[in-house]
């Protein structure tokens, strides 16, 4: 593994660690009976952590495996599973 890659996978796992940070915040405000306010505020920075964590996993696919020293031309299979990517992403 390159050291490229290693630093995108801490990178990525860094994400991963601030998005369950922030939804055991949500669990707490939850518990602790609080506003709807904050919880909805809350539940409003997990959605962009996770819309920000898709968008960079799927930036790296992209780069990685279509891009960079690929010896595939982009064919019709890998366009439509890119295709496919994107709308899992935008749902």
């Amino acid at each position: 593994m390159s050291k490229e890659i290693s630093r995108e996978r801490v990178k990525l796992l860094n994400r991963v660690k601030r998005i369950r940070g922030q939804m055991d915040a949500v669990e707490r405000t939850l518990a602790e009976d609080r506003n709807c306010t904050d919880v909805l505020m809350l539940l409003a920075a997990v959605r962009g952590g996770i819309n920000g964590l898709m968008a960079e996993v799927l930036e790296d696919h992209i780069r990685l495996h279509l891009l960079r020293d690929s010896t595939e031309p982009l064919t019709p299979d890998l366009g439509e599973e890119l295709i496919d990517l994107v709308r899992a992403y935008l749902k």
